[in-house]
C-alpha cells in the first residue's frame, strides 16, 4: 500500500517534463515554420530583384547593337572610307562618355592585314590575327552580333562585332569594352543591384573563366543565389545574384530566433509552473490524507463517545426482544443528539425511550445526558409516561441555551400486551402485526424546552407477536419529500418482512437510507415473542 502511494506521489514529477517537451516540441516547430516561410519569401523576393536587374542589363544591348549596326552600314555604303568611318564612330568611343574602349573597322577579305581603321584603343583581338581570322570569319557567317570573350590577356577585353544581314557583308564593324582586371566592378548605383551580390558572366552557365564582371574579389557567391539568362548576340549573359542582407527585413530574419527564444522561455514558465503545481497538489494531497485520518480518529472518537451515551445492553424479559441501532450522519465528527433506551420497570414493564436533541457537538451530547438520566431518575417515581415528560419541562429549560429536544416515552406492558405513549414533539412510534402496520397515536406535545406543559399519554393494545419500533427523524426525513409520504414509505418497508428484529432494523436502516446518512438516526425495537 505504502508502495502505490510512493509511485503515485512522485508519478506527477512527470508533468512538468511533458509540459516542456511539448513546450518545446511546440517552439521548434513554430520555428520551423517560421524560417521555411522566410526562406521562401527570400527566395521570391531574390528572383524578383534578379528578374528586375536581368532586365536592366538586356536594355542596354540594343543601344550597343544600334551603334554597332550604324557603324557596319556606313562602311558598307562608303566602300570602306576610314576618314568617315573614324568620325562617324568618335562619339561612341572614350572613356567618359563612350559605349566602348575600341570601335574599328575590318575588310573581310583582308582580316590578315588587320583593322581598316581603329577609334580609340588598338583592339586587343588584333594582336592574334588567327583569332581575329576565325572569330570575324565565324560573325560573317551569322550576321548579327557576335561576342567573344578576350579574358586571358593582362587587359580582358569583350568584342563585339556585327554584319547587317541584306548588305554586301564586306565590311565588319568590331568593338572591345575593357573590364577590370580584377573583375571587380560595382553596379550598386543602380536600384536594381543594391544590397545584393552579384556576377555576370559570358555564356549560359555560371563559370569562373567567363566571369565578366562581379562585386567580390573572390567569386562565387556565397548564401542563396538567383540566376538569370539574357540573350546577347549568338550566345547569352548569365547573371548571378545573391543576397547581402534579409530581402524581407529584420524582424522576419529574426522571427525564427524570437519564437525560439520565447518558447523556450515561455515552456520553461510552463514547465515550472506545472512543477509548482504539481507541488502544491502532492501538498495538497498529502494534507487531505492527514485530514481524512484525523477526520477519521475525530469520528472515531465521536462514535466512541457517542455509543458511551448508549446503553451497553437492552434488558431481555422473557416474552418479548429488544434490539436498538445507531448511525451517524456525514455531518462533521461533533457527536450527536439522537439516542434511545430501554428500561426495566417492575412487573414485567418496560419504559422505551427515543430522543433527538437539536444540535450537534458537545453541548448536545451533555443536553442529551441530562436527558436520559433525568428520565431513569424519574422512572422510578412515576411510570407514567406523561408524567416523566411533563417532569422533564419543568426540570430543562433548554431554550436558554437555543436547544431543543422532542422525546417519545412508551410503556410497555409485556404481559396485558398493553402500550401506553407520551410524546414531546417527537414521531409516533410504528406498531406492525399480522401482515399490517399503523402508527400509534398519541396526544403529541411541545418539544422540551419550548415551556413548563403538561402531557397526555395514549394506550393502545398489543397483538400477539407485534413489533413496535421508535425512530428519530432521520430515519424517514428526505429533501423535498412530504413527511407523510416519507412515514408511509417505512410503513410499507417494514411490513412483511420475515427477519429476526435486529436484522429488521438493520434492512431497514439500509432500504431507506442507500447512500450515506445526511443526518444521525437511532432506531429501537420491541417485538413480543408470544
Amino acid at each position: 500500500m505504502e508502495g502505490r502511494e510512493t509511485d503515485a506521489s512522485r508519478s506527477p514529477l512527470w508533468l512538468p517534463v511533458l509540459a516542456l517537451v511539448v513546450g518545446l516540441a511546440v517552439t521548434v516547430a513554430l520555428a520551423l515554420v517560421s524560417q521555411a516561410q522566410y526562406n521562401r519569401n527570400e527566395k521570391r523576393l531574390l528572383h524578383l530583384r534578379a528578374g528586375d536587374a536581368g532586365a536592366l542589363v538586356a536594355s542596354t544591348l540594343p543601344g550597343l547593337q544600334s551603334s554597332l549596326a550604324s557603324a557596319a552600314a556606313l562602311a558598307d555604303a562608303t566602300n570602306g572610307n576610314v576618314k568617315r568611318f573614324v568620325t562617324f564612330v568618335a562619339p561612341y568611343v572614350g572613356r567618359r562618355s563612350g559605349q566602348f574602349a575600341s570601335l574599328s573597322l575590318w575588310k573581310l577579305s583582308a582580316l590578315g592585314k588587320g583593322p581598316l581603321a581603329v577609334a580609340g584603343v588598338t583592339p586587343e583581338l588584333s594582336r592574334s590575327p588567327s583569332k581575329a581570322a576565325a572569330f570575324l570569319s565565324a560573325a560573317a557567317r551569322h550576321p548579327g552580333l557576335n561576342v567573344i570573350g578576350l579574358f586571358q590577356s593582362s587587359d580582358p577585353r569583350l568584342g563585339l562585332a556585327f554584319s547587317e544581314p541584306g548588305i554586301s557583308g564586306a565590311y565588319f564593324a568590331y568593338a572591345e569594352n575593357r573590364l577590370p582586371a580584377s573583375r571587380r566592378s560595382r553596379l550598386q548605383s543602380s536600384n536594381q543591384f543594391a544590397g545584393l551580390h552579384y556576377a555576370i558572366y559570358l555564356g549560359r552557365e555560371p563559370s569562373l573563366q567567363n566571369l565578366i564582371v562581379s562585386d567580390l574579389t573572390h567569386p562565387p557567391l556565397p548564401g542563396r543565389r538567383a540566376i538569370v539568362v539574357v540573350p546577347f548576340g549568338n550566345t547569352a549573359l548569365t547573371l548571378e545574384m545573391s543576397t547581402q542582407h534579409s530581402l524581407a527585413g529584420s524582424l522576419p530574419q529574426r522571427l525564427p530566433w524570437i519564437i525560439a527564444i520565447v518558447g523556450a522561455l515561455l515552456s520553461l514558465a510552463a514547465a515550472a509552473g506545472t512543477g509548482v503545481l504539481v507541488q502544491r497538489r502532492r501538498s495538497a494531497e498529502r494534507l487531505a490524507r492527514e485530514n481524512r485520518a484525523l477526520y477519521a480518529e475525530q469520528r472515531g472518537i465521536a462514535q466512541q463517545l457517542q455509543h458511551a451515551l448508549l446503553p451497553d445492553r437492552l434488558p431481555q424479559l422473557s416474552g418479548v426482544e429488544t434490539s436498538g441501532r445507531y448511525e451517524a450522519g456525514e455531518q462533521g465528527v461533533d457527536v450527536g443528539g439522537d439516542w434511545y433506551d430501554v428500561i426495566e420497570l417492575a412487573d414485567r414493564r418496560l419504559l422505551v425511550v427515543i430522543g433527538d436533541v437539536a444540535g450537534r457537538g458537545l453541548r448536545a451530547a451533555t443536553t442529551m445526558a441530562r436527558l436520559r438520566y433525568a428520565i431513569h431518575a424519574y422512572s422510578r417515581d412515576s411510570e407514567d409516561p406523561a408524567e416523566i415528560l411533563t417532569k422533564l419541562a419543568r426540570l430543562v429549560r433548554l431554550s436558554d441555551g437555543g436547544q431543543l429536544a422532542t422525546i417519545l416515552c412508551a410503556l410497555v406492558d409485556v404481559d396485558a400486551h398493553s402500550i401506553s405513549v407520551a410524546s414531546a414533539g417527537h414521531l409516533p412510534p410504528l406498531l406492525i402485526h399480522d401482515g399490517q402496520g399503523s402508527y400509534v397515536e398519541s396526544h403529541t406535545g411541545l418539544p422540551i424546552g419550548v415551556d413548563q406543559v403538561v402531557y397526555r399519554s395514549n394506550t393502545v393494545s398489543a397483538p400477539p407477536a407485534a413489533t413496535l419500533i421508535a425512530f428519530t427523524d432521520g430515519l424517514v426525513e428526505h429533501r423535498g419529500e412530504h413527511l407523510d409520504d416519507s412515514l408511509d414509505r417505512l410503513r410499507r418497508a417494514a411490513v412483511g418482512r420475515d427477519a429476526a428484529l435486529p436484522e429488521l432494523l438493520g434492512e431497514l436502516l439500509s432500504e431507506l437510507h442507500s447512500g450515506a446518512f445526511s443526518d444521525d438516526i437511532a432506531i429501537v425495537g420491541l417485538r413480543w415473542t408470544s
